[in-house]
């Protein structure tokens, strides 16, 4: 059996047994469509565009949008907007035959116009954002008939990078494509009906929804609750049905006190991201030093309430380029960071002019952070936390004003090439490092991941690379796994749908009252 088929196959095994979970009690009463499905959520949403693709948007991606292809539970591909596709021999072009049923919330038709419309803007440098980097293959695209579309291939690339980016594709109507970051443009179960900055976003069922019977309440109402403290206080009151993004630890005391706790099948890796273009971390040597000076077992015990598992690299358990063994070459080890602090040359107050950007409405983040301020004062480094909130944090973590941050990264149990999607970790335009990208190697390593289609040793070779540049480089030093989306619910909530990025699939879901 070849490397890639049995990896396929594990990841299929890993995802079908149990990455979709749901514990605490079950719904006590019959579920029925209709009402209001009322979801707290910890920070507000960013912005309405599906190709901005960052977690702050995952309640709202697939409920005002739908995707050409999607991934089950268990990695199988299933039809969406693509009712069919068919990649050629040569793995240089995919054909597609779209529904020819749907339309988008203006009433226009979904059509192949309609999506090539969708691939241009994600293929402009400037108005591509995170889907930009996935769109790296892509040569060009022909429209062949009012729902027939098929994307050519700069060269062969392997059928999952094929299936992953049209999985990754929201169409978006092309009347409101210039206006989509603040006017949703989709086909999905819900419309928008208010968005109220900072504080709330008001969804109606879309009467004219391509699947038959759903959405299956009339209303979704996100509402911000900005800590988990009041979010957990909104779900223990009935004023909530359910938490979306809560916290490790306030999902774990309210599944001990008998709500639901919901795991999807695609985690986040928490990631210390470095701003490598800023001193002290232009310094090779001192970025290194920190792959032993995470503390990646305390970080996923105080942070996550251990839901999750620990990683030296960029990737979920499933992922193709999973090395379990470099966990313990770089496990937490002070004397060998101490060696590498010494080799960088920096003087004491050298290494100590910078500060550590921190989310102070994360209650999880600062703990991190904290434990991260305490470590690296054993060895002689005393920085300071920026404490940041609202959209003046979101705009640092995107726009690169930062030297050095915790956060998540996603598309890490897909495949490999799929990590250029996340800001610190994209090829070109990336907003953090820049251009050029500072870091060539690591761009010729993904190229090689994309590209490489011989034999087993090969593949396996380029994933080796990666990772082997990735340590190296050292601009991003992965702790642990955690579940973005972690949801927890009443036990009269029932209808869960598994999402491979864990975003919030509202339209099977149904509230008992």
């Amino acid at each position: 059996m070849s490397i890639q088929r049995r990896r396929l196959l594990s990841t299929t095994v890993a995802l079908s047994l149990g990455v979709f979970m749901a514990s605490g009690i079950n719904a006590t009463a019959e579920a029925q469509d209709g009402g209001t499905l009322r979801v707290a959520i910890l920070q507000d949403v960013s912005n309405f565009d599906p190709q901005s693709f960052l977690s702050l948007n995952f309640p709202l991606i697939k409920n005002l949008y739908d995707s050409l292809l999607e991934y089950g539970p268990d990695g199988e591909v299933l039809p969406s907007l693509a009712s069919a596709w068919t990649i050629a021999d040569d793995n240089m072009s995919v054909s597609l035959t779209l529904r020819d049923d749907v339309t988008f919330h203006s009433g226009a038709p979904m059509d192949a116009e309609a999506v090539a419309a969708t691939l241009a803007k994600a293929a402009d440098p400037e108005r591509g954002q995170n889907v930009y980097a996935t769109m790296a293959p892509v040569e060009n695209w022909t429209v062949d008939g009012p729902h027939q579309l098929t994307v050519n291939f700069k060269g062969p690339i392997p059928d999952r990078q094929i299936t992953d980016l049209l999985q990754f594709i929201s169409v978006i109507d092309p009347a409101g494509i210039e206006t989509v970051a603040t006017v949703p443009a989709g086909t999905g179960a819900f419309t928008l009906v208010e968005r109220v900055l900072g504080q709330s976003v008001q969804m109606a069922a879309n009467p004219n929804y391509w699947r038959d019977g759903e959405p299956k309440v009339d209303e979704l109402l996100i509402t911000v609750f900005g800590d988990n403290d009041a979010a957990s206080a909104a779900l223990e009151s009935d004023a909530v049905d359910m938490i979306y993004g809560a916290g490790g630890r306030a999902a774990v005391r309210l599944r001990d006190s008998g709500y639901q706790l919901v795991q999807g099948p695609g985690p986040l890796v928490q990631v210390f991201r470095i701003n490598t273009t800023r001193p002290p971390f232009t310094n090779e040597k001192f970025r290194q030093a920190f792959k032993y000076l995470v503390d990646r077992e305390a970080i996923l015990r105080v942070g996550y309430a251990g839901l999750g598992v620990v990683t030296a690299l960029p990737w979920a358990p499933a992922s193709p380029a999973a090395d379990p063994s470099y966990n313990e070459t770089y496990a937490f080890d002070l004397d060998k960071a101490k060696e590498l602090l010494d080799a960088s040359g920096l003087s004491a107050a050298e290494m100590s002019d910078w500060k550590l950007l921190v989310n102070s409405a994360d209650q999880d983040a600062i703990t991190i952070s904290q434990l991260m301020q305490g470590t690296l004062a054993e060895v002689g480094i005393e920085v300071e936390l920026d404490l940041r909130q609202g959209a003046e944090f979101t705009d640092a973590m995107l726009g690169g004003d930062y030297t050095a941050i915790f956060a998540g990264i996603g598309n890490i149990q897909k495949f490999p090439s799929r990590i250029a999607t996340n800001s610190i970790y994209r090829t070109s335009n990336n907003p953090i490092l820049g251009e050029p990208h500072p870091h060539p190697d690591y761009v010729a390593a993904i190229e090689r991941v994309n590209t490489t289609l011989g034999s087993d040793e090969e593949v396996q070779a380029a994933y080796d690379h990666l990772n082997e540049v990735l340590i190296e480089a050292a601009f991003g030093v992965p702790t642990n796994t955690y579940d973005v989306g972690l949801i927890v619910a009443a036990p009269d909530v029932s209808g869960f749908t598994p999402d491979i990025d864990n975003m919030l699939v509202a339209r099977t879901i149904t509230v008992a009252r």
